[in-house]
């Protein structure tokens, strides 16, 4: 449902912002997008003073989260200041006393997709809390914030995330992340006219190339349907599984060692490898079937999170809220290309190889200016619709965020891990199909201490997500043995 409003008068005016283009296609139509980040707790949750944070904490940290969408005339969709009762956006649900840990994980399953499947109501702001208070295999109790897509994308709704935490050692001082601003070492190198053209040649050729492959994955090039992609409409109506699985990051930092790449290269290979482990497991003639992922991509030129203080009062971060991301079509690579014995290093470094080459490019800008020349002259209903395309034509989409380096906690409530997934919620008839689980197959990965945390959404009845995880287990042990322990 869109509201219409008139908001004419000057105090109205004062209390309403524009929804951004990007803001329109998440929430249209075509497109309606959540992103559900889920805390998991060492001891039982203790939810008393929820509104009180909520209140106090969440709701101060960005006008949004006290807006609805509206329509008015002529002037597009507005972000619409509103009066906000918490307690309409706190679900605690009811399960049975006394069941195992392992049943408990069942039910939590079943939960988010659930959850995942609910739309927002449109009459009160896009978010959601969600209090599950029974132990499961991970936890003594889970916190599910459910956050709609147009708020703004996931760095904007982790940061909102993480200020409502402390640090557990010392309330008092900041969270720290691992610093992933981008090197100068490049840019140092890059001194002498003779150095500068042949790279900007490169930058002109690979832009030409990734933005035209782009534009025909967007049209009509599908991948192949195989046992990760069913390539079926009305996907967003099946339900989900959310399995996770946890891998040591100072592992994963001595396979980067060994093989001078970054980590996002080892993950990506590790993700990669997992999944044509799954296909060859499945159907041996899928190993190497045409198979696209998605990865996506931070635009911001900021190196971090910011405070709550910050993103209230500091207007460079207000400005930085929002969705700023684009993505990378990226060609798995093929098992066995070469021959007949699986070398797990050559696979990270193709893959190292191949996002390289389209990081070296400026098709993902090119492809943000060609869907606002698509909204402006079309559309955000053309446009979510364009999106929506070239989702359905990929396998997978691959996104992660960085947590912090120390543990926190919620209200003096020690957080044992946390994980986020991008669902989609169906909002239209079966003809018109929606964004995540349009695609079979969603992939984030969140850093927290010294744990890095994959979580995978899988389409129920195509994917078997147990065999997935073994899949995706075993590339990271081959791989970690032929970087590690066979040197």
């Amino acid at each position: 449902m869109e509201l219409k409003v008139n908001v004419g008068c000057a105090e109205d005016a004062k209390m309403s912002e524009p929804v951004s283009p990007t803001g329109q296609y998440f929430n249209s139509s075509a497109l309606s997008v959540s992103v559900i980040s889920i805390l998991e707790f060492e001891n039982p949750i203790d939810d008393s003073s929820s509104l009180a944070l909520i209140n106090n904490v969440f709701l101060p940290i960005n006008p949004r989260f006290s807006s609805i969408m509206v329509k008015d005339g002529d002037r597009g969709k507005l972000w619409k200041r509103v009066e906000v009762k918490g307690e309409d956006h706190i679900k605690v649900p009811i399960f049975p006393e006394g069941l195992s840990p392992e049943s408990y994980d069942h039910i939590f399953n079943d939960y988010l997709s659930k959850i995942a499947m609910d739309p927002l109501p449109q009459t009160r702001p896009l978010w959601e809390i969600h209090i599950f208070k029974y132990p499961t295999s991970n936890a003594s109790g889970s916190l599910v914030f459910k956050l709609h897509h147009a708020l703004g994308d996931g760095f904007s709704l982790m940061g909102a995330l993480l200020s409502c935490l402390q640090r557990a050692d010392n309330a008092s001082l900041p969270l720290t992340f691992p610093n992933f601003l981008k090197s100068t070492k490049q840019d140092n190198e890059i001194k002498s006219l003779m150095s500068v053209v042949p790279h900007a040649l490169s930058v002109a050729i690979n832009t030409v190339l990734d933005f035209g492959w782009s534009i025909l994955k967007s049209s009509f090039l599908e991948d192949n349907q195989t046992s990760i992609r069913s390539g079926e409409e009305g996907v967003e109506f099946r339900p989900i599984n959310i399995i996770t699985m946890t891998f040591s990051l100072d592992q994963i930092k001595k396979i980067k060692s060994s093989l001078q790449v970054t980590i996002n290269d080892v993950i990506t290979g590790i993700i990669f490898l997992g999944t044509r482990l799954y296909m060859e497991a499945t159907c041996e003639k899928e190993k190497n079937a045409r198979t696209t992922a998605l990865v996506l991509l931070n635009t911001r030129s900021i190196g971090g999170y910011r405070s709550v203080n910050e993103m209230v009062q500091n207007q460079e971060a207000q400005v930085q809220w929002g969705n700023q991301f684009g993505f990378l079509h990226v060609s798995l690579p093929k098992l066995n290309q070469y021959d007949q014995s699986l070398d797990p290093l050559k696979f990270v470094q193709e893959t190292q190889n191949i996002i390289k080459r389209k990081r070296n490019s400026s098709a993902v800008y090119l492809t943000g200016m060609l869907l606002e020349s698509v909204r402006k002259y079309r559309g955000p209903e053309a446009t979510a619709e364009y999106i929506h395309s070239t989702l359905k034509n990929s396998s997978m989409t691959v996104s992660n965020l960085i947590g912090p380096v120390e543990k926190m906690t919620l209200a003096n409530q020690p957080v044992k891990g946390l994980y986020f997934m991008v669902v989609n919620v169906p909002q239209v008839p079966l003809f018109i199909s929606c964004i995540c689980l349009i695609l079979s197959l969603t992939v984030t990965i969140m850093s927290y201490m010294d744990q890095l945390r994959v979580a995978v959404g899988t389409e129920k009845g195509l994917i078997d997500p147990e065999k997935f995880r073994k899949c995706t287990e075993r590339a990271f042990s081959i791989m970690y043995n032929a970087a590690v322990l066979d040197k």
